[in-house]
């Protein structure tokens, strides 16, 4: 099949995306690049200069709100996706509002208990909806320790499932954009094998 024919199939669809950092913004430009129709994209985080290691930031973007800045990097790149921000913290009352209409959502999250709760707040309203978490992928180096694992039947878990981010086993580019994009290449395989406009809202 060719990009042109990928593109616009993939147009069709609307991915949720729970978190601005390093999976979330590496992964939502991936899902640009590949030709996503819709995004939408919240955190209530601002860039920090420590952010610039592996966020896919600019120095001249530091103190801005994350979603505004990443809005603006992917129009740069597909001003065809559109996009949509939430400056806010997800919380189990607004994830049902936000990503409502999304095909499929993305969790990326740096805390565990954000993961928890969103994975627990998914899969409660929307059991038959796709979730890609990230889970293991501090550090450097392991490449062959990361992989993907489907859970259930919605559920797919990218990373290496083990290494947790402490001051000495920090988060870094190469291991974070890896998983970043095991994630937005699950978000692809899934939408590829729909029928166009097929959802799950």
């Amino acid at each position: 099949m060719k990009f042109s024919e990928i593109k616009n199939h993939l147009a069709g669809y609307t991915v949720g995306i729970a978190g601005a950092g390093g999976l979330g913004s590496n992964c939502a430009v991936a899902l640009a690049r590949s030709g996503i129709g819709h995004l939408i994209i919240a955190d209530h985080d601002i860039i920090d200069i420590g952010n610039l290691n592996r966020q896919y930031y600019f120095i001249d973007q530091v103190g801005m709100k994350k979603t505004e800045a990443l809005k603006e990097n992917i129009r740069r790149i597909n001003p065809d996706t559109r996009i949509d921000i939430y400056n806010t913290e997800l919380t189990r009352d607004n994830i049902p509002v936000i990503f409502r209409d999304c095909d499929i959502i993305v969790e990326a999250f740096d805390q565990s208990e954000m993961k928890e709760m969103l994975a627990e707040t998914i899969l409660s309203v929307w059991p038959e909806r796709p979730l890609i978490i990230g889970s293991g992928l501090a550090g450097y180096g392991k490449t062959n320790k990361l992989k993907e694992r489907t859970i259930g039947n919605t559920l797919i878990a990218c990373g290496d499932e083990e290494s947790e981010t402490s001051d000495d086993l920090p988060p870094m580019a190469p291991r974070v954009g890896i998983v970043a994009n095991m994630q937005a290449n699950a978000v692809v395989e899934i939408l590829m094998k729909m029928k166009d406009h097929e959802n799950y809202t």
